[in-house]
């Protein structure tokens, strides 16, 4: 079996500027909660029908169970840090986007530790003007 040749991945290009500053935005509101521990502002921002992907902790479906771990296990202890120019953002007809980009966390607990870059994937759903993230693929 063979495959054939790539001679170059295509570099991405923003296919909506409006999608992608919305998705942009939205990443920065949810994850200025997130560093600040605004468990408020998370849980408004996950659908009810969460999915959350974590390579090294497995599949979480239980939103009450996600904001506990968040407060639990985030809150005053990591922060997070997109990597500017890292996000990709794809419209998906009649139902949202997909993000997916590469940030970076801090762990206050372990000052010395040096973060590296992580993937992550964000399926977000926009119903009645707002948006809600549904899936999201945590990969370190």
């Amino acid at each position: 079996m063979s495959f054939a040749q790539v001679e170059e991945i295509p570099k991405y290009k923003v296919l909506n500027i409006d999608l992608y500053t919305d998705i942009i935005k939205m990443d920065s509101v949810y994850f200025a909660a997130y560093n600040t521990c605004d468990i408020k502002t998370q849980a408004s921002i996950y659908a009810e029908d969460i999915e959350f992907f974590h390579d090294k902790g497995g599949l979480l479906t239980n939103k009450k169970e996600l904001l506990k771990s968040l407060k639990e296990n985030i809150c005053n202890k990591v922060t997070r840090t997109l990597i500017k120019g890292s996000v990709e953002v794809y419209p998906i007809k009649k139902y949202g986007a997909i993000q997916i980009g590469y940030h970076m966390f801090y762990n206050k607990l372990e000052p010395k530790a040096k973060p590296t870059p992580s993937k992550f994937v964000v399926v977000w759903k926009k119903e009645n003007n707002n948006w809600k993230m549904t899936k999201v693929i945590s990969l370190h």
